[in-house]
């Protein structure tokens, strides 16, 4: 129906015949390495570029999921932090990145954006 292609799962690893997929043990309410962000933002951006559709999924779709999904809008779209999370928010209103996961972004790209203006 959607034509999935890859997952990035942060909350276990679910396999599916056919899709390509991409597991990071991250803990919602940790501070995100910087090592996890950037692995998350190159294997979508790899799935993106060899044309693929990637679901970037977690426990409950809204913290962990809209942290790298802001990532990624913010890399490759160039779009600074606040708007690249506004995309998100608009697509799926729920999403809120937990704090911890919010000053990850901001101090991994140097917008320092405190966490109560996007929540």
């Amino acid at each position: 129906m959607f034509d999935i292609s890859a997952m990035l799962l942060l909350a276990e690893l679910v396999e599916h015949e056919g899709i390509t997929s991409r597991y990071l043990a991250v803990e919602d309410g940790q501070t995100l390495s910087a090592n996890l962000l950037q692995e998350g933002v190159a294997f979508v951006r790899e799935q993106k570029e060899q044309g693929g559709i990637v679901l970037v999924a977690c426990g409950a779709g809204i913290s962990r999921a809209a942290t790298f999904v802001t990532a990624v809008l913010k890399e490759v779209e160039g779009l600074p932090l606040r708007e690249a999370f506004a995309v998100v928010q608009q697509a799926h209103p729920d999403a809120m990145p937990h704090m911890a996961l919010w000053n990850s972004l901001c101090h991994y790209y140097d917008e320092p954006i405190p966490w109560i203006e996007i929540a």
